[in-house]
């Protein structure tokens, strides 16, 4: 299903809309307008010119309609993922336009009384990307898959490492590999279409729901399986789900993502972990279950001067003697050739074996 998306993300487009940003730069999807009011009149290509977009921004959802949207994302979310009161009736009109709704929130809007019955009256739905299917317990099936796996880890959350992992994927298909983006989170699922938001799974079904997801990826064919992180291993909140997906992906290489700026957990100031404590946490924890080394460091440099940038990726580099970039801002292609020959197919810890 092809869809046009107006992008509703009010007062938060240039600076809290992650789910917006992704679907824009590396989407399928046509983004046709974003509905911001405190940046209407302007173009995503004067707020955000890397997202490569030239999408018109607009004050509202009855101004979006004159670039004919099919759909309407909620581009944003508010810590907890709630709906916000306040775009309840944008909602509804949208809805009365027959707009499809699309929502990441852990709220689920279709199980909201006002706005199922409005769907439903005027003949259109709304998808509910974080509700997760039934999934298994874990089974181990994912140790026989041929692929080699890599996940991104990261220093804390929306630090790039959804960003990292499709840009990763990108060089690797470049480079002649059957490449595949395993999405484990809202915006991937928005991007890939397909996955499932492994923070909205019962925490002992979670490993579970990431092998079915990298076993799905192998199904494909694919030869190289590169799996969107989520969390940190230090983060009071999210640390469970990061854990989840390292033993249910059962990665044989990690990527460690990371803002240099950041010297804390956002929202909680638990200190991000330097690059070499990092490294030994992730490995120290797989090499109970399934080794997996840290083959290199993808950094977030937004918001630094392109030498300020090169500058700290040489740092990590020179701290940690691994490849280290920012594969958004200067691309992938160096990166993933200095990388791909560490990646390679590790056995798990198997008593007897």
């Amino acid at each position: 299903m092809t869809r046009r998306y107006a992008i509703l993300a009010p007062d938060r487009f240039a600076t809290d809309a992650k789910t917006a940003h992704g679907v824009v730069r590396y989407g399928n999807d046509e983004v046709v307008v974003v509905i911001d009011p405190s940046l209407a009149g302007k173009r995503v290509s004067e707020v955000m010119p890397h997202l490569g977009s030239d999408a018109p921004i607009v004050a509202c959802v009855a101004e979006s309609l004159a670039f004919a949207p099919t759909a309407l994302l909620i581009g944003t979310a508010p810590k907890g993922g709630g709906l916000a009161p306040e775009w309840r009736a944008a909602l509804l009109e949208a809805i009365a336009a027959k707009l499809e709704i699309v929502s990441g929130l852990h709220d689920i809007l279709d199980a909201d009384r006002e706005l199922h019955v409005a769907a439903v009256a005027a003949g259109t739905s709304i998808w509910d990307v974080r509700e997760p299917p039934d999934v298994p317990l874990f089974s181990g099936d994912v140790y026989g898959v041929p692929a080699p796996i890599v996940l991104t880890v990261g220093n804390d959350c929306a630090v790039g490492k959804m960003s990292a992992a499709l840009e990763v994927v990108r060089a690797a298909n470049a480079a002649g590999k059957n490449a595949r983006f395993v999405p484990t989170g809202q915006t991937g699922i928005l991007i890939a279409g397909w996955g499932i938001s492994v923070d909205r799974v019962i925490s002992d079904f979670a490993p579970g729901a990431a092998e079915q997801l990298v076993l799905y990826a192998a199904h494909e064919g694919a030869d190289l399986i590169v799996v969107e992180g989520q969390g940190a291993i230090n983060h009071p909140a999210y640390a469970p789900v990061t854990l989840a997906l390292m033993t249910g992906t059962a990665p044989d290489a990690l990527i460690l993502v990371a803002d240099p700026r950041r010297a804390q957990i956002e929202s909680y100031g638990t200190p991000t972990l330097p690059y070499a404590e990092a490294i030994e946490i992730h490995e120290r924890l797989l090499r109970t279950t399934k080794p997996a080394e840290v083959v290199g460091i993808a950094l977030n440099t937004q918001g630094l001067s392109e030498a300020d940038a090169r500058a700290e990726i040489a740092r990590a580099h020179d701290a940690t003697g691994l490849p280290a970039d920012d594969v958004v801002r200067f691309g992938a292609a160096r990166f993933y050739a200095d990388i791909a020959p560490m990646i390679a197919k590790r056995p798990p810890l198997i008593c007897g074996a």
